[in-house]
């Protein structure tokens, strides 16, 4: 008898499982069908299959996806990006750190890691859904000698502010510091992140352009971020950043700034509410930046989404890593800083990629009063103006011939720099069959020539020696508007290499030399022009003003430069051009 009931317990067991399971059996192979293809869809969109439902941002109604439920209102020093003002009694303190640091790191030193921050972004921002299975990412920040907190809060708000699930890793890379809070300190405090956090140590100093290009190495996501050692990230910054990339990896993308004051850390947008701006350049290869124009804004159906741009300030910006390192990183001939972010531009828009902007990404950024360090024996690797270099190197691989010839009428000096080998760099763009630059010009920087028109070629350039006095017009360092004057010839160039061109402008780098009542003064030049008022004659060796029918001269008495009754017989009005040759 306990048999029988033992097996008719077991019938019993079995006959409800197989009734349990007939109704999951069948909804698994109905999933495809009915109400229970909405609950797939949800889950899938949620979870796994994103990309393949929902491939591009979506304005909703509600809160974003990755938008945070609540905001803590925090109380304390710089809490909401407000301005901290030292005591009086620590103020010489806080003077001390700023010319080692350019920052007042005594007021960084008092704020929080974790502290708030304005939401400066469009108040549309708040609205996008975006993909859930977006790239994961590597963050990389180079560093050398910066302050601590400084460091650390950069690392803390990406931390804080960033989705979990897409944050991969944060790559600190340390150019050879040798501040002693960023060696047993720095390896120590970065612990807590369990791992999240890591860091590389250069074992001599290689600039920030090289040391990044090693991040870009060490980096294990699938999108490396570069920020720089002085930011703070804001609400929701990385998904918009990355959307993008996640539609097509051959695309870069660039949050908007805002500033933080280097002495009060008061954080609040640069650009003026419901403008957009974009990165172009003028023919010296300085950065500039010009409102987004009409031509692009119509290809945008709302506002806040992001927008193409010719190149950007190089500091702060996402890509698709295997892109990046395919495009060859930066160019290792580049030394130390600058010109990269050009030669990274150039080399995306002519390569196949492309730039955006990202108004909803918002990233804060540290402006030093001041560069608190030198480039040390790196400086000692080349002859002449690293910088200009950088630019020659950039100019000559990605510029066609017409435009080389802009770059050194604005720069005749670079002439005779050496930029060293670009072999390489010129069989890359082959290999990788980049357009011209003429086509960069007419179907991406179309705005630039508004404001930066090609430019005549020079007639005269170099010192301008007064026969008079010996010495040489000089800008003396100052900031247009301002009286310029004379100091002894030293045939450097710099403050004292003048340009004058064919269309009658005369100048300094990228300011012009203007006169009237007051005087000859340094200017700035009217966008969108190349000429001016002046006019040179060999035979009489005066520089006349055509407006005032003047002649620039020289008053022994006053010292100073002024517009003068043009008479060819005195030297305070006798100038002559003397090319210069570079002591390189």
């Amino acid at each position: 008898m306990r048999i029988t009931n033992l097996r008719r317990g077991r019938i019993i067991k079995i006959i409800a499982c197989v009734l349990i399971l007939i109704p999951i059996l069948y909804v698994i192979l109905t999933w495809s069908e009915g109400p229970t293809k909405k609950a797939r869809e949800i889950y899938n969109a949620k979870f796994i299959g994103a990309k393949k439902i929902n491939a591009v941002p979506v304005l909703i109604e509600g809160l974003g996806n990755f938008e945070p439920d609540t905001v803590d209102i925090r109380e304390g020093p710089g809490e909401g990006g407000k301005a901290y003002n030292l005591p009086e009694d620590e103020q010489n303190r806080g003077s001390e750190s700023e010319m080692e640091y350019g920052m007042n790191i005594v007021v960084s030193d008092k704020l929080s890691l974790d502290r708030s921050i304005r939401d400066t972004r469009l108040p549309e921002c708040k609205h996008w859904d975006y993909p859930y299975d977006l790239p994961k990412t590597s963050v990389i920040i180079v560093f050398h000698n910066e302050g601590f907190s400084v460091l650390m809060r950069t690392v803390h708000s990406v931390i804080n502010r960033s989705p979990k699930h897409v944050l991969h890793e944060v790559i600190l890379v340390d150019d050879f510091s040798d501040k002693q809070d960023l060696k047993d300190k720095l390896d120590n405090y970065i612990q807590r992140f369990d791992g999240k956090v890591k860091l590389i140590r250069n074992t001599e100093r290689e600039g920030l352009i090289r040391t990044r290009s090693r991040g870009a190495q060490e980096a294990t996501g699938e999108v490396i971020v570069y920020l720089d050692a002085h930011c703070e990230v804001n609400t929701n910054w990385l998904p918009p950043l990355l959307a993008p990339i996640y539609r097509d990896n051959t695309v870069m993308t660039v949050p908007v700034i805002d500033g933080i004051d280097h002495n009060t850390f008061e954080y609040r947008p640069v650009y003026a509410d419901g403008h957009h701006y974009r990165g172009i350049f003028e023919w010296g290869m300085l950065y500039k930046e010009n409102e987004v124009p009409k031509r692009e804004q119509k290809r945008r159906k709302h506002n806040s989404e992001p927008y193409k741009s010719p190149t950007h300030a190089g500091g702060l910006f996402a890509i698709n890593r295997e892109f990046f390192l395919k495009l060859g990183a930066y160019d290792p001939g580049l030394l130390v800083w600058g010109g990269e972010n050009f030669e990274l531009s150039f080399k995306i828009w002519q390569c196949g990629g492309s730039i955006e902007w990202v108004p909803c990404s918002r990233v804060g950024h540290v402006y030093r009063g001041f560069m608190p360090y030198n480039f040390g024996k790196l400086a000692n690797k080349k002859k002449g103006p690293l910088i200009t270099i950088n630019y020659k190197r950039v100019i000559e691989t990605w510029f066609d011939d017409q435009y080389k010839e802009y770059f050194y009428t604005r720069e005749p000096l670079a002439r005779f720099l050496d930029m060293g080998d670009i072999t390489e760099q010129l069989a890359l763009k082959e290999r990788l069959q980049c357009k011209s630059f003429q086509w960069y010009m007419d179907n991406v920087a179309y705005d630039v020539l508004d404001k930066y028109p090609q430019l005549p070629e020079n007639l005269y350039w170099g010192e301008l020696k007064n026969s008079g006095t010996e010495m040489c017009v000089d800008n003396l360092g100052k900031h247009p508007p301002s009286l310029i004057g004379m100091q002894h010839c030293h045939g450097l160039g710099n403050n004292q290499l003048i340009r004058l061109n064919a269309a009658g402008q005369l100048g300094f780098g990228e300011r012009c030399i203007e006169g009237d009542s007051q005087g000859i003064k340094l200017a700035f030049c009217r966008l969108g022009t190349v000429d001016g008022p002046w006019q040179y004659d060999e035979n009489t060796s005066t520089l006349l003003h055509r407006t005032y029918k003047k002649c620039m001269g020289y008053h022994p008495q006053t010292k100073q430069l002024a517009l003068m009754p043009c008479d060819i017989h005195n030297a305070y009005q006798s100038w002559k051009f003397k090319p210069i040759k570079p002591r390189w």
